[in-house]
């Protein structure tokens, strides 16, 4: 009965309802396994002021201006390339696993505020999360698709309230096995970019509410420290590996995505396997049921994902190449096979790019207009003439020019090319370009804003507004308020 329910929710207060049920199990699991490691604590029982008062503490503190620390936790491996703040990660990303002997060293205001400073040293789980409010303005009046986390025009909305709660291993030790879990609650306009057949996709996919419920990812990590230098394995549902954007808001260098980012797969389910051989290479391999459904839906096929990353020893470049999601490739519920590219090169610690090409396809998806059904929530292919099947590749690329202004700014530029050559993926078989120039600063480390004006073009139909127009100016900005 659940189930049901869950797959097919009726409105905006039920999505909500089930962010915040979702919620206060994951603050329940968080209480319940930090209860014990704080009892003891000498200052369990000392006076100290309430929540709201910790919690108002933390934020004026954190917008006043920081003095550097003078010493760095330690860390286990090259050092990092970047400063984290401004850009989304101190190191160069890869999905799957959290950063093999990089320290959890990140305070949040809703545990400092819940714990105390002194009882929060002693816990390994952890709660905290934001909110994203986004508004934009666009020469489209009735949807900015295919740009991606900024679909509605001309109007203010919630882009995201997530809630996490997380325990990490602790990676940086090699003497003993450790673990790790993690659960989201993701409520509001975005969940439709990160929802799954058989996880509530009724939601967007036939009911087509703009605000909606997802539990992005919910997975446990498996630390095996003898395995090489370190080895995760992630068993559970978990964000599709490659690429330089995120899902979640705070790990992109911009409010918008780019084309390549909207048409890849979201998340998957199953297990992934990373290993650290040295601090230059790393290894990655998995068998997951194919991407955006759950196990239990019929479009399931098994999948698998092989990744390998090399970091150069100055850290300035660093490539990671993943084939993900590969199967027979035959048409079914987002069945991409994907081969997929990412370079990030450094020129000083201010200035660095950052590149991702990628190629995919489906085969036999049945063509527009012919006989054969297409199913829900998916685009039929502009075959030849006369063919009620076809193949339906599309290749993308993505370039990030990234600056750091100051500790609290960064100026960013991409430029990005998709070629949708059977409009399997966007609903228009047309090459797409977008430029879009962003600027993002920082309110101590708690708050984000990121402004940015974006123009698209379509070349070969209108693949814009609903087929209306070949050209979309938007110009849009987000606020992310961490707790």
């Amino acid at each position: 009965m659940y189930k049901k329910w869950l797959e097919s929710p009726a409105s905006f207060w039920q999505a909500f309802f089930l962010f915040f049920l979702t919620a206060f199990f994951s603050l329940a699991a968080v209480a319940q396994s930090t209860a014990s490691s704080v009892a003891n604590s000498p200052a369990a029982n000392s006076p100290r002021p309430n929540f709201f008062h910790r919690l108002k503490d933390y934020y004026a503190s954190d917008w006043k201006p920081q003095t550097a620390s003078a010493t760095s936790p330690a860390r286990r491996g090259a050092p990092s390339p970047l400063d984290s703040p401004p850009f989304p990660s101190s190191d160069w990303s890869y999905g799957g696993s959290p950063v093999i002997g990089e320290p959890d060293t990140n305070s949040y205001p809703l545990m400092t505020a819940w714990m105390g400073d002194a009882r929060l040293a002693r816990v390994r789980s952890k709660v905290y999360g934001w909110v994203e409010p986004v508004v934009d303005a666009s020469t489209s009046g009735f949807r900015n698709d295919p740009v991606s986390d900024d679909a509605y025009p001309n109007r203010a909305e919630l882009g995201q309230a997530v809630l996490y709660a997380e325990r990490l291993p602790d990676t940086v030790q090699q003497k003993h096995f450790d673990w790790g879990y993690h659960l989201t609650a993701l409520f509001g306009t975005d969940y439709r970019y990160t929802i799954d057949k058989g996880y509530g996709y009724r939601q967007w996919v036939t009911d087509h509410h703009q605000y909606g419920f997802d539990p992005t990812m919910e997975y446990l990590d498996l630390y095996f420290p003898h395995v090489a230098q370190g080895m995760i394995l992630r068993i559970g549902r978990f964000i599709s590996l490659p690429g330089i954007e995120a899902q979640l808001a705070p790990g992109n260098y911009m409010y918008s995505h780019s084309l390549l980012y909207t048409v890849d797969p979201f998340t998957d389910t199953g297990a992934m396997a990373t290993v650290k051989l040295n601090d230059r290479w790393l290894v990655q391999a998995g068998l997951t049921g194919g991407h955006d459904v759950a196990l239990w839906t019929p479009d399931a096929k098994s999948s698998a994902t092989a990744c390998v990353s090399y970091t150069s020893a100055s850290v300035n470049d660093n490539i990671y190449a993943c084939l993900n999601g590969i199967n027979d490739g035959k048409y079914a519920y987002n069945n991409m096979q994907q081969y997929d590219v990412t370079w990030y090169h450094r020129f000083t610690r201010r200035w660095h790019i950052a590149s991702e090409a990628w190629y995919m396809y489906e085969t036999e998806v049945p063509a527009v207009g012919g006989s054969l059904p297409i199913e829900t929530g998916t685009d039929g292919a502009t075959c030849a003439f006369g063919e009620q099947r076809c193949t339906a590749p599309e290749y993308a690329a993505v370039n990030y020019i990234e600056h750091e202004l100051s500790p609290h700014d960064i100026l960013s530029f991409r430029s990005d090319m998709l070629d949708d050559q059977k409009g399997q993926r966007t609903g228009f078989a047309t090459r797409y370009t977008e430029n879009t120039l962003s600027w993002q600063h920082w309110f101590g480390s708690t708050v984000q804003l990121r402004p940015e004006i974006r123009l698209d073009h379509s070349w070969n139909l209108r693949g814009y507004d609903l087929g209306r127009h070949r050209t979309e100016f938007v110009a849009a900005s987000d606020l992310i308020f961490h707790f």
